[in-house]
């Protein structure tokens, strides 16, 4: 399956945050066709950026910039499946009634303990990610990519299956079903380069 990202952002880490491009709504709809016409399977729409360095939004903030979008999206194609990626249950529960109806959170609701019972309340599938990393612990290194400091573990993949399944405690503890979880070993995320290419090469013990 392809998620096709929409970055409501001035800035993102893969540099296209569509408010730096002009009207949000309207620059975010038609990159929305185009990723529906090229057979992208699910719409990702998020408000806060997670490149090195940034800065994070309200919640206000992110809930203005994210429910008009997802408003517009499921108005004009009220079968599209579209995720909001945020970490905040205030942020989840208005992009929920806008439309959205999965919850994409990099945080794998350790961010906000309100976060889980939101997911539960509106039965609602929810893609926890993997992630030790804060944007202000990545090293920049020019022709390298990023590399985040402070990263060590014991055992890659067993240090990630361990964090990922206290996650989906959390998860099923607040009454989502099983079911409804899909895991993201986070690649990239508190992860050198080594470790996300070891990741990749390893899903399968992941899954």
């Amino acid at each position: 399956y392809v998620m096709g990202i929409l970055n409501v952002t001035p800035d993102s880490f893969s540099g296209d945050g569509i408010m730096a491009r002009g009207e949000a709504v309207d620059i975010a709809l038609r990159q929305a066709r185009d990723f529906l016409a090229s057979g992208a399977d699910l719409l990702d729409v998020g408000g806060e950026s997670t490149r090195p360095g940034s800065q994070p939004v309200s919640a206000n903030e992110e809930v203005e910039r994210v429910v008009p979008v997802i408003q517009a999206i499921v108005k004009e194609f009220p079968d599209a499946l579209v995720s909001i990626d945020t970490y905040r249950a205030r942020t989840a529960e208005e992009a929920f009634k806008a439309g959205a109806r999965i919850l994409n959170d990099v945080w794998a609701l350790r961010a906000d303990p309100e976060l889980a019972s939101i997911a539960a309340k509106y039965k609602l599938p929810v893609i926890l990610m993997h992630n030790r990393s804060s944007p202000a612990s990545v090293e920049v290194r020019e022709n390298l990519g990023n590399a985040y400091s402070g990263s060590e573990y014991q055992n890659l993949v067993e240090d990630v299956k361990r964090e990922l399944l206290e996650s989906v405690d959390i998860a099923k503890k607040a009454g989502v079903a099983e079911s409804h979880i899909v895991l993201d070993p986070g690649i990239g995320f508190g992860k050198t380069r080594e470790h996300n290419l070891e990741l990749i090469n390893r899903l399968n013990e992941i899954r």
